[in-house]
């Protein structure tokens, strides 16, 4: 129960980990991020193409207001003005040029006389030298924007020229200075009014790449879930197709590599099934006419000394290579019982040390192999299933490895690999030539050869054996919850042994324990 508990949580904090990746890098967020962007920079690229057009506009209107009304008003006046002027008339000059304007505030210049519509205004500051001269050495109006004290002011100055037909300047030159501040708050509020747009557009671009991510991801959505479906097993799973854009076609290529696989699925399935169904078949027709040649195999092998010698030597070959194909039959028919599901541990509480000990006297191996057995082991097993499994592996290092073998039964925490709970180990160790990676990695395959020499696998049970030997062990193991894993003696050793060499098979399944069963 506990490592059920724990596996829920692994597969809740894996979906959390999919979720927070789907939240944090998904497409629906990369697709509201790039509408976001998208509106945001056309946002402001028309903010500042308004404002800059805007505020363009406005000073060009107000500096063209300026200079036409400075020029009239300017004629208007000189047409009574006379050159050269004293400080008086240049003051009533600079007055009447000024009410005429708007009461804006002009500068009379001639020579080294100066006036100013208001006596109390400063004036050297902004009207620059760089526009004076202008105004000097040029003959028509010219205009400034400056700063002065942290304001905006525009600037117009133009020289006055005798009526005559050459229309030569009279060294009189005249200033108005406007205050452009309305100007500037107009433009900041239109600036404002903008800028307040732009959070609307902005929200309006998330709610529409909402609605579009949703459209678009939709059918990815339910195409992933097939897609994950379809790899848990559910070949029936399949999208609906709608519409004829590129989502639509991807939908259609996913149902029909779906029927496709569970087509190929299906006919492995039904070839599987009547390869397992053959092999159970004829192993069953083969046991009645092998009971008859076994007995009779018996029999020629009772009288083998009372025959001549070539006679009792085919006798005992006879017999031996019929029970060597009896044990093949036994070993297909279980092979088949495995792939076919159909086979059930008849488990109860069982002495482990005394069942391995039973199990070498059974085949006359106690003499010829070491055991290091903890007294005391009592699990929750098939006897008769770790009888084959110990059967299978001793007999394995018997006839493929070198003397001594040795068998060790412990129980270890930490050979389950960490998930809790006891485990049982056994060990069955030779000080053979070993097995090489290659043979490593096949050892447990059916009817595989280590050897191509040989004539027979190079695992299988007692006697001859059948190559089936390891495979039918390592199906026990399983059917247990555990394993079997093979190794170099070398590698495998922890005691400073390292430098011999041999294979070393270790069984490790789960210890059960009746009480264990109970809660």
């Amino acid at each position: 129960m506990k490592r059920r508990t724990n596996k829920r949580r692994t597969d809740k904090r894996g979906a959390d980990g999919r979720r927070s990746r789907r939240l944090v890098g998904g497409l629906r967020l990369r697709l509201v991020v790039a509408f976001i962007l998208v509106a945001l920079v056309s946002a402001v690229t028309s903010t500042a193409l308004a404002y800059r057009d805007a505020r363009t506009a406005v000073l060009q209107r107000t500096q063209n207001t300026a200079v036409h009304d400075l020029r009239e008003q300017v004629n208007e006046v000189a047409a009574d003005f006379d050159i050269p002027p004293d400080q008086r008339s240049l003051s009533r000059f600079a007055a009447k040029v000024s009410d005429g304007i708007g009461a804006r505030l002009v500068v009379a210049r001639y020579q080294d006389r100066v006036a100013v519509s208001d006596s109390r205004a400063e004036t050297e500051e902004r009207i620059t030298p760089e526009l004076r001269t202008a105004v000097h050495i040029g003959d028509e109006a010219r205009f400034q924007r400056v700063m002065w004290r942290g304001e905006p002011y525009l600037v117009v100055g133009m020289p006055v020229k005798y009526a005559d037909g050459d229309r030569r300047a009279s060294g009189l030159e005249v200033f108005s200075i406007g205050d452009l501040r309305a100007e500037r708050d107009d433009t900041a509020a239109l600036l404002d009014s903008v800028r307040a747009g732009t959070v609307p557009v902005v929200l309006l671009a998330a709610v529409l790449a909402l609605l579009a991510a949703g459209t678009v991801l939709r059918p990815v959505r339910k195409l992933g879930r097939a897609t994950r479906e379809l790899a848990a097993g559910d070949l029936g799973s399949r999208v609906a197709v709608t519409g004829h854009d590129e989502l639509a076609d991807l939908a259609r290529t996913f149902n029909e590599t779906a029927d496709a696989l569970q087509a190929s699925d299906a006919e492995l399935r039904e070839q599987e099934a009547r390869a397992r169904r053959f092999v159970a078949d004829v192993s069953h027709e083969l046991r009645t006419p092998l009971a008859a040649m076994t007995m009779v195999a018996t029999v020629l092998e009772e009288d083998a000394d009372q025959l001549p010698p070539d006679a009792a030597r085919a006798a005992r070959t006879v017999g031996a290579e019929t029970a060597r194909l009896a044990r093949l039959v036994e070993d297909l028919m279980e092979i088949s019982r495995f792939d076919a599901k159909a086979v059930r541990l008849n488990a109860a509480e069982t002495d482990l040390a005394d069942t391995v000990r039973a199990s070498l006297a059974l085949r006359g191996w106690t003499d010829r192999v070491r055991t290091r057995l903890d007294e005391g082991v009592r699990a929750v097993v098939d006897r008769r299933r770790i009888d084959v499994i110990v059967a299978n592996l001793v007999g394995n290092a018997l006839r493929h490895g070198a003397p001594p073998v040795t068998v060790t039964l412990r129980t270890d925490r930490a050979a389950g690999g960490g998930t809790g709970g006891e485990w049982v180990t056994l060990e069955v160790a030779d000080h053979g030539p070993g097995l090489p990676a290659q043979a490593r990695e096949r050892v447990f395959d059916r009817f595989y050869k280590a050897d191509e020499s040989r004539t027979r696998g190079a695992a299988d049970d007692s006697g001859q054996g059948s190559g089936l030997g390891t495979a039918i062990a390592l199906e026990n193991a399983r059917l247990h919850g555990g394993t079997i894993e093979v190794a170099d003696a070398s590698d495998a050793s922890g005691t400073g042994e390292g430098s011999r060499r041999g294979a070393v098979f270790t069984l490790r399944i789960p210890l059960r324990r009746t009480e264990e069963e109970t809660e």
